[in-house]
């Protein structure tokens, strides 16, 4: 099967008009995007009525995080003509869904991704390098989109996202990088309040300095959790592994990070019951296999290097790039996406289904040279 590429939208102006351009640009990616979650919602005792009163619900807290995100989303839906409600959901996906199951104590099942990242000292021309795959549902793989936002209050942003959402992986023109994979611990859900993870990682890629991109991760309570990488094309990254109320941090080994899906910090791991491992143990290979592909290549490391140890198929479909399978909830789950990043450069390619496809787009941004030095200073 072919695969079209990732469409690419370019934002700009006031909030309300950036959702705008969005929404019209992606109308049916959005409305099957929707479809889909409140299908979900739905199997979970969660109708169209109960969805809406969860998403003005969750108004006040994201207002209070950053007002702007909610008229970039009333903007979306407008865009688009659909119901604020289902762009909440495009945002707030894994919340609602998950804090459905988990009250019907339905299992949930998680997301994937294995992420990784090069710094400086451990690439072939001493350029930090960023990726990761995004495993999935299958159908994202039609319904993602690159958005390239022009900003006039901090650095553009180029981001990988599902059609209707503020972001999920990407960069900016200041060279902050940032990928995200999914976690779960005995902490998740517990609490009424919390921010949904996708505005966190827009205010990342909002920053101009790395600390100021850390900074929300720290500062902002979560109702699940999660883990993002974030690097500076200057020399630095760190991973941090998020409880709702605690972030336990993790630094590169001589140069080279991998993150899958289950905890790796000592005092995470001493802290916090990793739930998530009894339904993707597949995560403790997965991470080794990426981990030992980059470090037998450590100070040559390329972009095709990131692809090669992504596109790993050991064991599949249980594998680094997985092909379209079923889940245990019968929904079709596959690595959806492959994103390779040099955060320096504005440069990202992105490969939709990498297993059934080789294909890859590159999309750029205009980088800052002025911030990313100021930056590194």
């Amino acid at each position: 099967m072919a695969y079209a590429p990732f469409p690419m939208i370019d934002l700009s102006g006031s909030p309300r008009e950036r959702g705008r351009q969005h929404g019209k640009a992606a109308p049916e990616q959005i409305k099957r995007g929707i479809a889909m979650y409140s299908e979900s919602l739905l199997a979970s005792g969660v109708d169209w009525k109960e969805l809406e009163r969860r998403a003005e619900a969750m108004v006040p807290t994201i207002e209070g995080f950053d007002a702007t995100y909610v008229e970039e989303m009333r903007g979306i839906a407008e865009g688009a003509n659909v119901p604020f409600a289902g762009i909440m959901l495009m945002n707030a996906r894994t919340e609602m869904v998950s804090a459905a199951r988990r009250q019907q104590a339905a299992k949930h099942f998680p997301d994937g991704c294995t992420a990784a990242l090069a710094l400086p000292e451990a690439t072939a021309d001493g350029v930090l390098l960023h990726g990761q795959n995004w495993d999935w549902r299958a159908e994202c793989a039609e319904t993602s989109v690159v958005l390239r936002i022009r900003r006039d209050d901090g650095p553009d942003i180029l981001t990988f996202t599902e059609a209707g959402g503020l972001a999920r992986s990407g960069l900016n023109s200041a060279g902050i990088g940032l990928t995200a994979n999914a976690l779960e611990c005995d902490r998740d859900y517990q609490r009424g309040v919390g921010v949904p993870l996708p505005f966190i990682r827009r205010k990342v890629l909002e920053a101009e300095y790395l600390a100021l991109a850390v900074r929300p991760i720290f500062s902002t309570h979560k109702l699940g959790s999660n883990h993002m990488a974030i690097s500076h094309c200057g020399g630095e990254a760190f991973g941090f592994e998020c409880a709702p109320d605690e972030t336990f941090w993790v630094a590169p080994e001589r140069g080279i990070y991998v993150h899958a899906n289950h905890w790796i910090s000592e005092s995470g791991r001493a802290k916090v019951k990793d739930t998530g491992l009894q339904e993707t143990p597949d995560s403790i290979y997965r991470d080794k296999r990426v981990r030992e592909s980059l470090t037998a290549k450590r100070g040559k490391l390329t972009l095709d290097d990131f692809r090669e140890a992504f596109f790993d198929d050991y064991q599949t479909p249980y594998s680094v790039c997985r092909p379209p399978r079923p889940n245990n909830r019968g929904a079709l789950v596959a690595t959806s996406a492959m994103i390779l990043m040099r955060p320096a450069d504005g440069h990202l390619e992105a490969c939709p289904m990498p297993a059934l496809n080789r294909k890859f787009t590159t999309y750029t941004l205009t980088p800052d040279r002025t911030a990313q030095k100021q930056a590194a200073e």
